[in-house]
């Protein structure tokens, strides 16, 4: 059996994430019993939720066992199957973990599902046509509920949820307006996911300046908002919303850090008759057939525009990560294996 190089998570972090928390290391792979089927990873994928997990804390997701490889999105090929579902050769989407080669009991449900790879590209079933796109058509979708002709505003407009939240908006008759960190990142949510504007947030350090920007490239108030960031960038929002706004709470990245996230104005939720609901994707899966279904239509028609951040090689995965949770990736972060 192949040889199979993972991340284990080695202790837990205290303030911000470093290199030190993970583990290198190196098992041989089981031989399979019957049901089960050994995937080898082409793609791992790193995502923001999985430092919340790195937490020994109470929160929507069971902290990361010490000791353990690191858990997360995986798509792949079949190498070896003891299931009558599946064969070698296979390409394959699944909950992996940060390692070369899973073995996956196949006969869980939702354990592991087999994908087209004629017309969408395997990565982006970890990206678009994945848990990230359906993160976006859900918060979107079944909280934001825009109609035609009202501002959907995203936070982390470039990344892997952001950009597809936008797009999702455009397609539904809405104004749509990123907010991203640099200009390289602006240009690019305008340009290639075509939202209408994207205002620069590290362009603007303070609440005040981030809100009259935001007040520019919103000029009938924000209906909708997508929040992925949390802290100063939740503030000039909310200050912008419009009575009977919807907010979606999907991440709070600028809390991940573990200090507290103030909220400036929260009298303005109720002033506004706000609803603000926070959710997780997992636990809808009544919703995801409909959701990758048009998400997976609009990629392979190329009418869903999405970018991706790559690094070769599982020893990479560390700081890809904790690279991720400072912005420094542009659109959806992989890891590549193959």
């Amino acid at each position: 059996m192949p040889n199979n190089q993972q991340v284990l998570l080695d202790n837990r972090p205290t303030g911000d994430a470093v290199a030190s928390n993970f583990k290198l290391f190196s098992a041989e792979t089981p031989a399979l019993q019957d049901g089960q089927v050994l995937v080898r990873h082409h793609f791992l994928s790193l995502d923001p939720y999985m430092r919340g997990r790195m937490n020994d804390a109470k929160s929507y997701a069971v902290p990361q066992p010490l000791g353990q490889v690191m858990g997360g999105g995986t798509v792949g090929e079949v190498v070896e199957s003891k299931h009558p579902k599946f064969s070698a050769g296979d390409k394959v989407v699944g909950m992996g973990g940060w390692q070369q080669y899973s073995v996956v009991d196949a006969s869980q449900p939702g354990a592991l599902r087999k994908v087209d790879t004629a017309h969408i590209p395997l990565s982006a079933y970890l990206g678009a046509v994945g848990m990230p796109g359906v993160t976006a058509w859900y918060g979107l979708s079944k909280i934001c509920e825009p109609k035609a002709g009202e501002t959907v505003v995203v936070s982390a407009a470039s990344g892997a949820v952001g950009s597809v939240v936008g797009q999702l908006a455009k397609a539904r008759g809405c104004r749509a307006v990123g907010l991203a960190g640099g200009p390289d990142k602006c240009k690019y949510v305008v340009e290639e996911p075509g939202f209408d504007a994207c205002i620069d947030y590290k362009a603007h350090p303070d609440a005040k300046s981030l809100y009259n920007a935001l007040k520019e490239a919103t000029p009938d108030g924000v209906d909708c908002y997508f929040e992925n960031v949390g802290g100063v960038i939740f503030d000039a929002v909310l200050s912008g919303m419009n009575a009977y706004g919807r907010i979606a709470v999907c991440g709070m990245i600028a809390g991940y850090d573990g200090q507290p996230l103030p909220l400036l104005q929260p009298q303005l939720i109720l002033t506004n008759r706000l609803k603000v609901q926070g959710f997780i994707v997992s636990e809808h899966m009544e919703h995801w057939p409909a959701a990758l279904t048009e998400l997976g239509t609009l990629v392979a028609t190329g009418k869903l525009k999405f970018r991706e951040s790559v690094v070769q090689g599982i020893e990479n995965a560390p700081e890809a990560f904790l690279g991720l949770l400072k912005g420094k990736n542009f659109g959806k972060q992989l890891v590549k294996l193959v």
